[in-house]
C-alpha cells in the first residue's frame, strides 16, 4: 500500500516522459501485473491476440484506439456533507400541441378622398412549434411535463397588418433521450448536446383578402382561417450516457466504489436494494480526460421474470463503452455470480454481456475473499476459447481503497482502446 501511494505521488510529480520511463522500469523488474499484461497484449495489435468481446451482431470487436497511461487524478477535497433530495426519472409519456395558425382578416380600406382603396386584410401569425432540445445540464425526465402547446398565432388585422407568430415552445431534455411513438417504435436520438426534435408543428397562419386580389376579382370578401397545429403523443425514454457501467450483485459493493473512484455520493447501507435508480460518478485524468462511471441497481437470478427491480434498467448500458462485472470474493463460488450477470444481460438484449468488460473482484479485504480469487481466476481461464486471452480479475477493496489505481488505469486502458469517437457535422471528432 505504501509502495502504491509513493508512486502515485511520485507519477504526479514527475514529467509524462519521465512517467513512461519509470513504468518501462518497473515492468523490467517484474512488477506488471495482470491487468497491465492484458492491456499491453492487446494493444499490440502485431501480437495476433484477441479478446471475446463481440457486438450485438455477433462481430468481433477490434480496438481501434492506443493506450494513453493516462494516471488517475486523487481527491483532496472534502466531499460535500449536504444531502440533497434527487428524483430520477427515466421514462415519460407526453401529448405535444403545436399552436394554431391565426386567421386572416378580411377589410377593406377606406381614405378621405378614395373611399375605395382596396383589399386590406392581413395573413394571420403562423402557430409556434414544440421542440424537444438535449442539454447536458438536464439530468432526469423528472421536469418533463405531461402536456405542452404552442403559442397561438396572432389574427391578422386592416391596413395590410400581419399577426405575429406564435412562440416555439422548447422542452429541454437529458442528453441521452430516446422519442419513440406509442407502437414503440424509435423516431429520434438526442444524444448530442443542442440536438432538436420537432415533437408537433405548429398550423400555418391563414391568408387576408389582400392575398387574393387580382385582376378578375377586385373585391375579393374571402379569407383564410389559421390551421390547427399537429397534435402528437410521444414516449420519452432515456438511456444513461456513461462510459462505464458497474453491474452486480445487491450488496456486490458497487456504490462503495463508486464513493472511491469518484465523488459522487450514492446511498450506502447493509441491505440489498440499496440503489433504485442509477447514479453517476465522474473519474479524472491527469490529461484532462474525464469518465462517467453508472453505478446501477442490483441484479438477482430471474431477474428478467421481474424479480427484484427487474431489468429494465439495463438500459443504461445501451451507451456504455465498457462494462464493470462487480462480484463478491466473500461469498463462495463467486464465478456463480458472474454467470449469472451475463445471462441476465443475455436476457436483456443479445450480444450486451459481450461487450468490453473486465471483472472486477470487490471486498478484497477480508480473507474468505483472498482465497476465492486463484479459483475465479482458474475458472476463467479455463472457460476461455482456445487462442484468447483469458480476462485479469481485480481484487479492490472499496470500502479501504485498495488497489484502486490498478482498476481505474485498467478503466482508461478499455476506453483507450475501444471507444470509437464519432464526427460531428461541422467535422469536429469528440
Amino acid at each position: 500500500m505504501s509502495f502504491v501511494c509513493g508512486f502515485r505521488l511520485l507519477s504526479q510529480s514527475l514529467a509524462k516522459k519521465q512517467l513512461k520511463a519509470v513504468r518501462r522500469c518497473f515492468s523490467q523488474f517484474g512488477t506488471e501485473s495482470d491487468s497491465e499484461r492484458w492491456r499491453r497484449i492487446i494493444a499490440d495489435r502485431e501480437s495476433g491476440h484477441t479478446s471475446a468481446f463481440e457486438d450485438e451482431d455477433g462481430n468481433v470487436i477490434v480496438p481501434t484506439g492506443s493506450l494513453t497511461n493516462a494516471t488517475p487524478l486523487r481527491y483532496y477535497k472534502e466531499k460535500s456533507e449536504i444531502e440533497r433530495d434527487r428524483h430520477f426519472v427515466d421514462w415519460a409519456r407526453i401529448r405535444c400541441t403545436g399552436g394554431n395558425g391565426g386567421d386572416g382578416c378580411i377589410s377593406f380600406l377606406h381614405l378621405p378622398n378614395n373611399p375605395l382603396a382596396g383589399p386590406d386584410g392581413g395573413d394571420g401569425g403562423n402557430g409556434g412549434h414544440v421542440i424537444l432540445e438535449a442539454n447536458s445540464q438536464i439530468k432526469s425526465l423528472a421536469n418533463v411535463k405531461s402536456l405542452y402547446r404552442g403559442e397561438r398565432g396572432i389574427h391578422g388585422m386592416g391596413k395590410d397588418m400581419f399577426g405575429k407568430s406564435g412562440e416555439h415552445t422548447v422542452v429541454l431534455v437529458p442528453v441521452g433521450t430516446l422519442v419513440k411513438k406509442e407502437t414503440g417504435e424509435t423516431v429520434a436520438d438526442l444524444d448530442i448536446h443542442g440536438s432538436k426534435f420537432l415533437a408537433a408543428r405548429g398550423g400555418a397562419g391563414g391568408k387576408g383578402n389582400h392575398f387574393y386580389l387580382s385582376n378578375k376579382n377586385r373585391h375579393p370578401a374571402i379569407a383564410e382561417v389559421g390551421a390547427r397545429g399537429e397534435e402528437n403523443v410521444w414516449v420519452l425514454e432515456m438511456k444513461t450516457v456513461a462510459n462505464a457501467g458497474l453491474v452486480g450483485f445487491p450488496n456486490a459493493g458497487k456504490s462503495t466504489l463508486l464513493q472511491a473512484i469518484s465523488r459522487a455520493k450514492p446511498k450506502v447501507a447493509s441491505y440489498p436494494f440499496t440503489t433504485l435508480n442509477p447514479f453517476i460518478g465522474i473519474v479524472h485524468y491527469d490529461d484532462f480526460v474525464q469518465l462517467a462511471v453508472a453505478d446501477l441497481p442490483g441484479l438477482i437470478p430471474d431477474a428478467h421474470k421481474n424479480k427484484g427491480l427487474g431489468i429494465s434498467f439495463l438500459k443504461h448500458l445501451e451507451r456504455c463503452v465498457c462494462l464493470m462485472y462487480v462480484i463478491d470474493l466473500s461469498v463462495p463460488k463467486p464465478w456463480e455470480q458472474l454467470e449469472c450477470l451475463k445471462y441476465e444481460l443475455e436476457m436483456y438484449k443479445q450480444g450486451l454481456s459481450k461487450r468490453p468488460h473486465v471483472i472486477v473482484g470487490n471486498k478484497y479485504d477480508l480473507e474468505e475473499s483472498k482465497k476465492n480469487l486463484e479459483p475465479l481466476k482458474d475458472y476463467i481461464a479455463r472457460n476461455t476459447p482456445e487462442g484468447e486471452i483469458p480476462l485479469p480479475v481485480i481484487p479492490v477493496s472499496g470500502k479501504y481503497g485498495e488497489n484502486i489505481v490498478e482498476f481505474l488505469n485498467h478503466l482508461r486502458g478499455l476506453y483507450d482502446l475501444y471507444n470509437k469517437p464519432e464526427t460531428t457535422e461541422e467535422g469536429f471528432v469528440w
